[in-house]
């Protein structure tokens, strides 16, 4: 039996090197046993051709960073059949599950640059900016470097349970995590016992192949620079509460083949809620909203706005969702309008507790969930409605509706449309929710 030793979770060049080593010398998956720390047994000199997907190799770049123990074999598992010349089917068990955690990895990746909010705190250098995050997979080290590349001018520390990172503007640094720091009880405590973790538990450099794995398009030229969201990095504790309650839904059958709720997600401070209509596949298995690719082009459309994701509470009029099984695939089917009403109850928690000043309806089924009557969006788009609590309303598209657009040209157009609808929705936001 050959033993594999990493010294760390996140060792994509170790992983890589011993794979490439023990495919090459015929070693099978059943004969291999993988650890985090130990001792490795010596690796053999494997010769010849190493012939494996590039597309192989970007996904397990990214599932690798999955807080999954089996992980490490799985994926030797797939290299190993795909370098025997093996091309299994979209169904294959081993290859949906390493697809999956690929998708959490990147969800999470998104989820903890979405949330995390930073705190100025005083230190010897004068100030820097404090971000703490539990994340659900790896992704510190490769958000790390996203992060400071981002914002190379701010001095910042993100600490997590398992590790920390430290930016000083010209140098990142890697140390130990720290326990859980979520009232203001601890907060000045966690920072003064964190000055001695970073001076006795620090590295350079990271194994996490983030170029690969997490690394996002440039900002479209002439927007304002985007910088750290700091704010108050508590959440509302009745949305939590409502959050895990929702959890366990059975107020329709919806519940019934969807893998879990989706709730929405945001900063409880947010000035506007973006509603659209239902979770998709992707979100789903997932358990975020809009990170699918109606959510990707979304984040696109808001950066060209000027939108700070970040900024904004998002959520769907239903939070289950709805399908039709076609072999391997889930369909999309809309949600009826019992289903809209009987869900209504989680999105006016949400408004209640929120209390965001601006609403953006987007699609048919955002709109009904909150306006309570049929909305052909085509004809009231950009139409703006002042509700009973004084909240303002917007209607516009869907960015599904972008997605399922013929032709190139008029995808284009009405992608421009979109972005414009999102700019006028940026006025609102900077309004305050009053019309400008």
């Amino acid at each position: 039996m050959q033993h594999v030793a990493l010294p760390c979770e996140t060792d994509w060049d170790g992983w890589r090197r011993a794979s490439r080593a023990l495919v090459l010398a015929g070693v099978e998956p059943n004969d291999i046993s993988w650890s985090v720390g130990g001792q490795t047994s010596v690796l053999p000199d494997g010769t010849g051709g190493f012939n494996v997907p590039r597309a192989l190799v970007a996904m397990a770049a990214l599932a690798i960073q999955a807080r999954e123990a089996e992980r490490f074999g799985l994926l030797y598992s797939l290299v190993w059949r795909a370098h025997q010349g093996e091309k299994p089917p979209a169904d294959d068990p081993d290859l949906r599950l390493a697809e999956r955690m690929a998708h959490a990895v990147r969800a999470e990746a998104h989820r903890m640059r979405t949330l995390m909010r930073f705190m100025p705190v005083p230190d010897a250098d004068g100030e820097r900016l404090l971000g703490w995050y539990a994340p659900a997979d790896f992704v510190l080290e490769a958000n790390a470097q996203l992060i400071t590349r981002r914002f190379p001018a701010d001095r910042l520390s993100i600490i997590t349970p398992d590790a920390s990172a430290h930016w000083d503007g010209s140098e990142l640094r890697f140390g130990a995590g720290l326990r859980d720091a979520t009232d203001d009880a601890t907060l000045a405590a966690w920072w003064d016992a964190h000055q001695a973790v970073v001076l006795a538990d620090s590295h350079t450099g990271t194994s996490v192949p983030e170029a690969e794995a997490l690394d996002e398009a440039p900002r479209p030229p002439g927007l304002p620079p985007l910088g750290p969201v700091v704010l108050d990095w508590r959440t509302d504790p009745d949305l939590l509460r409502a959050r895990r309650e929702a959890a366990d839904c059975r107020r329709c059958a919806l519940h019934e083949p969807a893998t879990q709720t989706v709730f929405g997600e945001g900063p409880a401070h947010a000035a506007a809620m973006f509603i659209g209509e239902q979770p998709g596949d992707q979100e789903d298995v997932i358990g975020r909203p809009f990170v699918g690719p109606a959510g990707q082009l979304l984040d696109r459309a808001m950066e060209e706005a000027g939108i700070d994701r970040r900024a904004i509470y998002i959520t769907n009029a239903v939070k289950h969702f709805k399908f039709a099984p076609r072999g391997a695939r889930r369909i999309h089917q809309p949600p009826d309008a019992a289903e809209i009403t009987v869900c209504r109850f989680w999105l006016d928690v949400e408004r209640v507790r929120l209390r965001p000043k601006l609403l953006v309806l987007m699609g048919g089924s955002g709109a009904r969930a909150v306006l309570g009557r049929p909305v052909t969006v085509t004809r009231e788009r950009g139409r703006r409605f002042r509700l009973p609590d004084g909240q303002l309303a917007v209607v516009t598209v869907h960015p599904s509706y972008l997605l399922r657009i013929p032709g190139e040209e008029q995808k284009a157009r009405e992608y421009e449309a979109f972005v414009r609808d999102l700019a006028m929705v940026r006025e609102l936001m900077a309004a305050g929710g009053a019309e400008p």
